[in-house]
């Protein structure tokens, strides 16, 4: 399909050797690539049109600073303040607000996993051979004279 393509594409053109042969144009051209692909050129993130400006944000920290709400959650904030008619932002703004100063932390307990313990394999008894305990007993474990115990120090 190369070929055909090599030879019709100075003849015909890309587009219509391309359709000859019932290839893609895209699968043509990413296979016949020369050069590495530019760098996207990195944009400046732009502010969300629609964020609380500084003054704003001063405005909702100072209200959940206040003595009236200093201990309450942001929810029940939020709720307060509609039920008095007045909206200064949602809850997940608040909550990202208190976030960004540090003022948001998990208060959950959080669950420490114990070390893990690696077993160890233990001979019990003599070998067959009678010529010691075995280090590796599950490889001799078939006859009736050697027993395997597994032993767990813990940490």
């Amino acid at each position: 399909m190369d070929l055909a393509l090599q030879e019709l594409v100075p003849v015909v053109g890309t587009k219509a050797a391309c359709a000859a042969v019932g290839r893609a144009r895209a699968t043509h051209y990413r296979h016949h690539r020369t050069a590495p692909r530019p760098p996207r050129p990195r944009q400046p993130p732009r502010p969300q049109p629609r964020a609380l400006g500084p003054a704003e944000q001063a405005a909702v920290l100072a209200e959940l600073h206040s003595e009236r709400f200093v201990d309450q959650a942001p929810a029940t904030v939020y709720a307060t303040l509609l039920d008095e008619g007045r909206y200064l932002c949602s809850v997940a703004t608040m909550y990202r607000l208190l976030r960004a100063d540090g003022e948001v932390h998990e208060r959950r307990r959080q669950a420490t996993h114990p070390a893990a313990i690696k077993p160890e394999l233990l001979a019990t008894a003599r070998t067959r051979s009678g010529r010691g305990i075995s280090p590796s007993c599950s490889a001799r474990a078939n006859g009736p004279t050697t027993t395997c115990t597994v032993r767990r120090e813990v940490a």
